[in-house]
């Protein structure tokens, strides 16, 4: 309640100072805005739910009471002072289009404004057009919220749905600044951040535009003619539209930009400048270019690089190094209020030191000015001393910072002195020429405004309550003092309208503290003074930028000037209409400032040229015959919009040869480079692969970087792919090298002794610190351990109180800063490592340590977790074999209390809460003494119990989870495995439900010694059904196999799985690759001995349905530029060529590719398959000192020398090199795999162009299909008959389905169990529904009403939903991560006999698997399958600000060698290393 108006005067009279008025709150101002060019105020009370009005600059207030206070946000049209909204906490809000006069509803069906991005995006040209962010809740508690945006056209007289799964949309026309060339045609265009086709996946976020409200949409090209996932944000700045990209494993960030809402170029930063998540601010920009700030030097005291585009936004020029900038990544810039060129900067004086303290020390700041658009800077001075201000990153007021339209005014906060000191330290001063000379104006801080256009100078004291405010009519010279009619107050906000136009002014304070606080706000009118109205004489001509000298400075190719007040003029503006001063401008004559490089054309290195970036775009008609030049660009163009005239003309056409718009004449060659290392062995290598918004990632960019050790312990890096090798870290003993998983461009490099090398951008530079203790010396443990989200987290896992023998003690120490500081963690540990998000839930320090009790080394093993350092911990387990973390499951394997020789599997999904794992009734073991924990990547574990336990006759069954990794259903039994633990059971990436294992046919006979017998089967609905795979007809030769194929049981295809691998990374498939797969084994009634004589190559692809003989003998294969080529290299002879194939395997070309034979270890490429390089490691046959890499260029092949053309709007259109393909299950005569028919693209095998790019392959759901038997698998306690049905075990009950209910209190209903469940990739609908056939859905306990109310079915979007997206979402693109985080990071070589383990046959690296056993006693998880499930989570309900602007009232694959899911955790055999 607003109380009684106070007056200080009444009388009519003029008078000597202002009239202030006091108002007391009921609460805290949570928005505050004028109406522009009014005095009218609206002032929102959000913790009362209401608004209040003013029409006089708040000496009078209405309260503005909307159904009981429902005010729950309040918002201002940036485009037309008429409109303002007010925004319900549900789904009723309210508009006014007469300044809040009146108040119209509105609704917007079933949704609340969205918690997650501003709730309206407004058109600039057209008010009536305004966006509304909402989230739509529909079933408590089922996936809580969805994005959903809606928009009106005609001022909210209707309001409509715009799109669904949204993440921020705008108008192309948000700014006044925009044009697009056809205004008209783009008047309605939209542009959103929407969820991937199918997947809430934020690396699968993509644009839509649409011109009709999303009757239709487009997905723009943004870099060249492709498309582009990981769209994190996307903001409209003046003239521009701005979009950031991330790709997985990088925090860097791609950068789009459009000038005209069509053509979108990625922008081009130097070198040394990597934009990086949370780690970019783009500042306040002008109509001809992007400011643009990059973080150079990470929190808690970061700093960074000022850049400035040209005019299209594309290509970015340093400006100002070292400039300040707090953690919220707002910078402290601010340019000079409408004054072109004038711009003011704090920068980090003592930035070396700060740069290397990660924290420590304390930043010295520096203010800087430039007058010419930051091409040059210069200190502020208070005469001959250097003046410092306070500026954005530490916001005192409210608004802008240090100017307002006053023509040349200029306030700050601050300093004299060296450097800045803090801000109760400060006094306020003033400059009257926009910056150029200051001089003091009240001592202490003051918060302090601009009025009548700087004719009044308003300020309070800001360090202390104060009833005194001062204002000064002479631009700060002199001030006079005025009381408050309250007590001292602390001043929270002084202001007054945007223009400062107006004599009104606002000021909110808090009198008192606590729970007596009370809020006021005061009126201070200046109208009724005494001054007079200015007259002509009154002013004078001002020049806005002024040199040193005093001359004046040319931007953009003109003057500028204003006509102003006097200082010395007693008079007042009193102007009206709130109408600002215009400036006028002067042209000047043309210089080098003026002109920028024009399209194809680059600046060069010390930037006083433009050199050309590529061809040139061909002169039509102009180069033909003899003609050999012709008239084009100079490289310079004049920057669009500036005014200059005469002086030097750049952008003057030139004589250009008619040979630079010819492309780079392709060899059409193959590239061989030999490079020869000295050692006997090669002991490990790591791609660290530029991601797709890495720095230089398109296709011209050679940087391809591998590092690589030898068995000397030197250490080698390639930045081309092995064409030159350097080596790096001379003179140092390299031990082991450990490239961060879950950032490429990060990799460690341990020594012996304390001394850690590491780079963080891919071996650009190098540093290095010092640990607590030299690494661990337990060969199956990692020294380091990383955390997903923060790259310089770290646990070091060091050897103390080491013996003579060499035993020691194992202690772990975490670092926040990459090592240069320690703090203690555990001591007398087995391991410690963060557990990765999908199963910490909020707690980002999650942290599991495997303890030995009672720190007595031999004891019982405890698993002990603390989410604060250890700070304080719990201990779920007293005593454990091992645990593994996947996806979002963590699996502990524990000894069981009954049955000591015995072992029991515990899992949680949260970290917190673990539950016994039930496993089928129908599967008997005595004594479990192993588990091979195998995938689970579809929201289930995979898991291999081991049945038969005797060595070299070792098999299990593999079983099935729910979604909690607790209750286990038997997917096929007699799966072989070896002895450590690892077994033949792998997924095909990319495609969702196939994978092959391998079963022992003779169990029996095996473990009396008759060795096993072996046949492969395939499953194509993830396990639920397993068969034979049908064999080819012909051998590589073209002859017939000798067996019968059509008699599957006898004759049938059978391949080496993963037990018999030399490198475990030799996988089938490639996610890049879909459908693709290759594998060595025979046709026959089992699987033979692999050799040269009975092996053959096959090939699949159609997702191992049809098979084909493709050679003879043992090949090692990798798949190139997404599977548009496949190179295969003979296996275990020695050989002088290669085969590759263009088409899929259809035709094989033979390269030589040396004179010499080599014995071939590893056939190895990028960890994406994205590339047209390749590597050979091996030896020579005649050298017995040295080792050799060949790298295979095939990039100049005429056939991959063309870009393939892609349309996503329309993949099979005229002119593509595309078609849609559709896998299938060979069983049936439809499409339908998982209830639905999936589209994915495939590069036509006789197009003759390259992928470049990655292909987002999964192109959309054609269809959902009825439910079929296939989409079905057997229920807890059922188990297959002979028929396929289910049937219950016998002397079992049925599964209590009930129990979901507890487990998830806001479920509604359940169904009794048929014996069948839902594969959970299935999104079959009707049909054959086995979980409901005769069946009844039953509601919990609690839920009966709403059950009844419901009972109707869900709507189509959470059909939608459950059946398609949450399934498909997980499995269909989960490949291309996994191969990310999995294949090619590191490679295992082993050359000739010579045995020779080395990093990668470290046991963390060697297998990504663990295996559990009583006497080996080893947990692992197979990692082509344990990858991270979509972090859909988090991300889905918007995470952190990645992209930053300001202004309102609050200005407001994997492989890598050492964690999760790669390592061997546990014993296992020794080895060399």
């Amino acid at each position: 309640m607003l109380l009684q108006l106070l007056w200080l005067s009444s009388t009519a009279a003029k008078k000597d100072k202002p009239d202030i008025a006091s108002h007391k709150l009921d609460n805290a101002i949570s928005n505050f805005f004028y109406f522009d060019d009014s005095n009218t105020v609206l002032l929102h009370d959000r913790e009362a739910g209401l608004v209040h009005r003013s029409e006089d600059a708040g000496k009078t207030w209405d309260k503005i009471d909307l159904h009981g206070g429902k005010a729950w946000d309040l918002w201002r049209h940036p485009h037309d002072n008429k409109k303002a909204y007010i925004m319900g906490k549900e789904s009723t809000h309210w508009h006014t289009n007469d300044q809040g006069k009146t108040w119209d509803d509105f609704e917007i069906p079933q949704a609340r404004p969205s918690l997650f991005r501003p709730p309206l995006a407004f058109h600039a040209k057209d008010s009536n057009k305004v966006l509304i962010h909402g989230a739509v809740c529909l079933i408590r508690g089922l996936l809580d919220c969805r994005e959903v945006t809606f928009y009106t056209a005609d001022g909210f007289e209707h309001v409509g749905k715009l799109r669904e799964n949204t993440r921020g949309c705008v108008f192309a026309h948000a700014t006044p600044e925009f044009r697009t060339g056809d205004d008209d045609k783009t008047d309605d265009r939209v542009i959103c951040v929407t969820t991937g086709r199918i997947s809430f996946d934020p690396r699968e976020h993509r644009l839509a535009v649409s011109d009709n409200f999303f009757q239709d949409e487009e997905e723009p090209n943004l870099e060249g003619d492709r498309t582009v996932q990981g769209i994190v944000n996307i903001a409209v700045v003046k003239g521009y539209i701005v979009a950031a990209a991330k790709a997985p494993n990088t925090d860097e960030l791609a950068m789009y930009v459009t000038d005209d809402a069509s053509i979108w170029h990625r922008a081009v930063f130097p070198s040394d400048s990597r934009l990086k998540e949370d780690a970019y601010t783009v500042l306040e920009s002008t109509s001809y270019s992007i400011e643009v700030d990059v973080m150079t030097v990470d929190p808690p005291n970061p700093m960074g690089v000022l850049f400035t585009s040209n005019s299209n936004g594309t290509y970015f020029t340093k400006n100002i190094e070292h400039t300040n900038r707090n953690t919220r990544g707002i910078v402290d810039f601010e340019k000079v209020q409408d004054i072109q060129g004038v711009v003011l900067v704090n920068i980090v004086d003592n930035w070396e030191k700060v740069g290397e303290s990660f924290g420590q020390e304390e930043k010295l700041l520096k203010s800087q000015i430039s007058f010419d658009d930051g091409r040059s800077f210069q200190d502020l001075t208070v005469g001959k001393e250097h003046l410092h201000l306070h500026s954005v990153s530490e916001m005192n007021n409210v608004g802008r910072v240090f100017s307002s339209p006053a023509p040349g005014l200029v306030m700050g906060v601050g300093n004299t002195g060296k450097h800045l000191k803090s801000y109760e330290e400060g006094d306020l001063y003033v400059s009257k020429d926009a910056g150029l000379t200051w001089t003091l104006a009240l001592e202490e801080a003051h918060k302090y405004e601009f009025g009548d256009q700087g004719s009044i100078l308003v300020a309070i004291n800001d360090e202390e309550p104060t009833d005194v405010i001062q204002y000064s009519l002479d631009y700060g010279e002199h001030w006079q003092k005025v009381d408050l009619p309250e007590r001292k107050i602390r001043a929270k906000a002084l202001t007054t309208t945007p223009d400062s136009t107006s004599m009104k002014f606002f000021l909110w304070g808090i009198k008192g503290g606590g729970s007596r606080a009370q809020h006021w706000a005061f009126t201070i009118d200046f109208e009724d003074m005494h001054e007079s109205k200015c007259t002509d004489d009154d002013f004078e001509d001002w020049t806005a930028r002024m040199d040193k000298e005093r001359n004046a400075i040319c931007v953009m190719g003109r003057k500028q000037s204003y006509r102003r007040r006097r200082p010395k003029a007693d008079c007042f503006i009193r102007e009206k209409k709130f109408q600002e001063i215009e400036p006028n401008f002067e042209k000047c004559p043309c210089t080098k400032a003026d002109f920028e490089c024009d399209y194809n054309f680059v600046r060069s290195k010390d930037k006083p040229e433009c050199i050309r970036d590529g061809p040139l775009p061909d002169p039509k008609g102009v180069c033909k015959g003899e003609a050999k030049t012709y008239k084009a660009s100079s490289g310079f163009r004049k920057i669009p919009g500036n005014g200059c005239e005469g002086g030097v003309n750049l952008d003057k056409e030139v004589e250009r040869d008619c040979e630079d718009t010819l492309k780079p004449i392709v060899s059409g060659e193959i590239n061989t480079e030999r490079t020869a290392f000295p050692g006997q062995s090669f002991r490990g290598y790591f791609y660290l692969e530029r991601t797709e918004t890495s720095s230089g990632s398109d296709k011209a960019s050679n940087d391809e970087t591998v590092v690589m050790r030898t068995d000397n312990s030197k250490v080698y890096m390639t930045r081309d792919h092995g064409k030159t090798w350097d080596e790096i870290l001379k003179g140092k003993e390299i031990k082991d090298i450990y490239p961060h998983p879950h950032f490429n461009d990060v990799c460690y490099f341990v020594t012996p002794s304390k001394e850690v090398h590491y780079t963080i951008n891919r071996g650009d530079t190098f540093s290095s610190f010092k640990a607590e203790a030299e690494p661990t010396r337990d060969r199956d443990l990692q020294a380091l351990a990383f955390h997903a989200d923060y790259k310089d987290w770290l646990i070091w896992t060091g050897a103390v109180d080491c013996d003579k023998e060499g035993n020691c003690r194992n202690d772990a120490w975490y670092s926040t800063d990459r090592g240069s500081h320690w703090q203690d963690l555990r001591h007398v540990v087995r391991k410690c490592e963060f557990i990765k998000k999908e199963g910490r839930g909020k707690q980002e320090k999650l942290v599991y340590c495997e303890q030995f009790k009672d720190e007595k080394l031999g004891g019982p093993l405890e698993l002990q977790a603390s989410d604060n350092w250890f700070a304080d911990y719990e201990t779920p387990f007293k005593s454990i074999v091992d645990f593994a973390t996947m996806s979002e499951f963590i699996i502990v394997a524990t000894k069981d209390q009954s049955d000591g020789d015995s072992l029991k599997v515990d899992a949680s999904i949260d970290g917190q809460t673990f539950a016994d794992a039930l496993f089928p009734s129908n599967f008997k073991v005595p004594i479990q003494k192993a588990y091979t924990v195998l995938d689970s990547h579809t929201h289930a574990v995979f898991m291999h119990v081991t049945v038969g336990n005797q060595r070299d006759a070792e098999y299990g069954s593999i079983i099935k989870s729910n979604s909690n990794g607790t209750s286990y259903v038997l997917s096929l039994d007699k799966v072989n495995r070896n002895t450590p633990g690892y077994v033949d059971f792998e997924k095909m990436l990319g495609l969702e439900g196939v994978a092959l294992v391998n079963v022992v046919t003779n169990t029996e006979e095996a473990e009396k010694g008759s060795g096993k017998k072996l046949k492969t089967m395939i499953t194509h609905n993830d396990g639920a059904e397993w068969s034979l795979i049908k064999a080819p007809q012909n051998d590589p030769k073209g002859k017939p196999y000798e067996c019968k194929t059509n008699k599957v049981a006898d004759c049938s295809l059978h391949l080496h799985g993963y037990t018999e691998r030399r490198d475990p990374r030799d996988v089938f498939s490639s996610p890049s690759a879909v459908g693709l797969m290759m594998a060595v084994g025979n046709v026959g009634e089992y699987l033979t001995t692999k050799s040269e004589k009975t092996s053959d190559t096959f090939i699949t692809r159609d997702g191992g349905v049809e098979w084909e003989a493709v050679k003879k003998g043992n090949y090692m294969w990798e798949y190139g530029d997404q599977g548009s080529i496949i190179v295969i290299v003979r296996d275990t002879v020695a050989t002088d060529e290669v085969l590759y194939s263009l088409d899929e395997g259809r035709e094989w070309i033979p390269y030589k590719f040396t004179t010499k034979k080599v014995n071939v270890a590893i056939l190895s490429t990028v960890p994406s398959d994205n590339s047209l390089n390749f590597l050979l490691w091996g030896r020579e046959e005649d050298s017995d000192s040295e080792i050799v890499t060949f790298n295979l260029d095939f990039s100049q092949l005429k056939e991959r020398s063309k870009q393939c053309n892609l349309d996503e709007n329309d993949p099979e259109g005229d002119g593509s090199d595309y078609y849609l393909w559709e896998p299938k299950h060979p069983s049936q005569s439809n499409n339908c795999l998982f209830g639905h028919i999936a589209q994915y693209h495939r590069k036509k095998p006789e197009s003759q162009c390259f992928n470049g790019r990655s292909i987002q392959h999964l192109h959309s759901i054609k269809s959902n299909c009825e439910c079929t038997r296939s989409d079905f698998e057997c229920d807890y306690n059922y188990e297959p008959a002979n028929d396929g049905s289910c049937v219950l075990v016998g002397g079992q009950e049925p599964p209590d389905h009930s129990k979901v209910c507890k487990e998830n209190p806001d479920q509604m209903s359940y169904f009794l169990p048929t014996g069948y469940r839902r594969i959970p990739l299935s999104t079959c609908k009707g049909g054959n529904e086995l979980e409901k056939y005769e069946s009844k859905e039953v509601p919990c306990r609690g839920h009966e009403i709403e059950f009844e109310e419901a009972h109707r079915g869900l709507g189509g979007f959470w059909i939608f939903i459950l059946g398609v997206v949450l399934p498909v979402c997980i499995a269909s693109a989960v490949g291309y991560w996994v191969w990310q985080n999995w294949h090619g990071k590191f490679g295992s070589i082993r050359l000739g006999d010579a045995g020779s383990p080395f990093d990668a046959d470290r046991p963390w690296i060697k297998y990504p698997v663990a295996a559990v056993s009583g006497i080996v006693a080893v947990l692992a998880a197979l990692p082509l399958l344990l990858g991270s499930i979509w972090r859909w989570g988090s991300a889905m309900f918007g995470g952190g600000r990645r992209y930053t602007t300001r202004g309102s009232f609050a200005r407001g694959r994997g492989d890598y060698a050492v964690v999760d899911e790669d390592e061997l955790l546990g014993e296992d055999e020794d080895e060399e290393v």
